[in-house]
């Protein structure tokens, strides 16, 4: 590992008019200044999902016309506001509070295509990962360990796989000549219909024309069937053969507009 003076440092987004609680008695062994570090990274998290949702909003705009990838924006935008959710229930827990604060108005207006998109989205969540990595650091070198386990499992591993994700569409949009400029390229038309986590929210078609089948107890013929089983003795050298239970089904198959569902069940009648 690299020594701690050599590591980059960033400025968390602290909040310097952050007060403690006076009457909090659930308080115990926690720092303030975590307390102030988890209470700015809250409003950054809110930050980031005001961005996202700014970027599913905008392709899913009629001169776009990219629903699924308006879909996955809109979709991140609630996980980050969960998250920050989380963060605020964590502070509670505590004995600490999260201050209210203005979210200023997200800077993605260049991100008019599918490629600057990917990347400011890519570049948010590496600027995250590095607020919780420092607030990680700076909890344990304040005896806190609870705080740095709970970031590190809830937080940061998440984060991480985000960031390896976009990675992932950011190679695909390249291959696919995906625009920069705003233009509606059909690259970006086929990373919105054949992209696997655009898709995600959409059902598959044969689900809906395929009906479930009935369940064994629906049948009115197989729990009488179940009670009087029928011997049926195999012919074997000796005469002596396993007894099985014979089931009798009487549904009859579904009406179809030919009429071939009553012509099976005539003939297996006959049979």
């Amino acid at each position: 590992a690299e020594p701690r003076s050599k590591r980059p440092r960033v400025t968390l987004p602290g909040c310097p008019a952050h007060r403690q609680l006076p009457g909090s008695r659930v308080r115990q062994n926690f720092p303030p200044a975590v307390e102030e570090g988890l209470c700015g990274v809250t409003g950054a998290l809110l930050e980031l999902a005001y961005c996202l949702q700014a970027l599913g909003e905008y392709f899913d705009q009629s001169h776009v016309a990219l629903p699924n990838v308006s879909k996955f924006f809109l979709h991140q935008a609630l996980e980050e506001r969960k998250a920050a959710e989380a963060l605020m229930k964590y502070q509670q827990e505590r004995g600490g509070h999260y201050c209210s604060k203005t979210i200023q108005k997200p800077n993605s207006e260049y991100a008019v295509g599918l490629m600057k998109a990917l990347e400011l989205a890519m570049l948010k969540w590496k600027t995250t990962v590095r607020y919780f990595e420092e607030l990680y650091a700076l909890s344990i070198e304040n005896a806190d360990p609870h705080s740095a386990s709970t970031i590190k499992k809830q937080f940061i591993e998440p984060k991480i796989r985000k960031i390896k994700l976009m990675g992932d569409l950011l190679t695909n949009a390249r291959r696919l000549d995906c625009s920069q400029d705003g233009r509606n390229s059909l690259g970006d038309y086929f990373m919105d219909r054949l992209q696997k986590e655009f898709r995600t929210g959409i059902e598959p078609e044969s689900s809906k024309h395929c009906s479930p089948c009935q369940p064994l107890e629906q049948c009115t013929g197989a729990t009488e069937g179940l009670k009087r089983p029928q011997r049926e003795s195999c012919q074997h050298r000796n005469g002596i053969g396993p007894i099985y239970a014979t089931i009798h089904c009487t549904t009859t198959l579904p009406q179809c507009n030919d009429g071939t569902g009553a012509k099976v069940k005539q003939g297996r009648e006959g049979l």
